[in-house]
């Protein structure tokens, strides 16, 4: 897998920190970090990534609805984080269930990037 520009949207900031050191671990570049829905929305317009991994349950708004939003004017793929049961995902998604290990987050990242094409 080639180096992604990562939009990160979690409003834990010691688990963003933590996803964006592996994230770089792996090669990847976080091109913007959000911890609401408003800054997940203006930052993928601002930031074109390549990838967005969003957490679903946000301190302000939730990582769905952004994404609805998003995709209004993006095509970029997403990764849902969630540490929550069962919930309504768009058709296809592509969900991370928390906790998650390195070999997890690698396999999410492939199916969002393969389904996108």
């Amino acid at each position: 897998m080639s180096a992604l520009r990562v939009l990160l949207v979690e409003d834990d900031d010691l688990i963003g920190a933590l996803l964006a050191d592996l994230l770089s671990e792996l090669g990847h570049h976080v091109c913007a970090t959000a911890q609401t829905e408003a800054e997940a929305v203006a930052a993928a317009a601002l930031h074109e990534p390549d990838l967005i991994l969003v957490d679903v349950k946000l301190k302000q708004g939730n990582g769905v609805s952004a994404m609805k939003c998003i995709a209004q004017t993006s095509a970029a793929p997403h990764v849902f984080m969630t540490g929550a049961g069962r919930r309504e995902f768009p058709e296809g998604a592509v969900i991370l269930q928390k906790p998650f290990c390195e070999p997890d987050l690698l396999r999410a990242l492939e199916q969002a990037l393969t389904l996108s094409v």
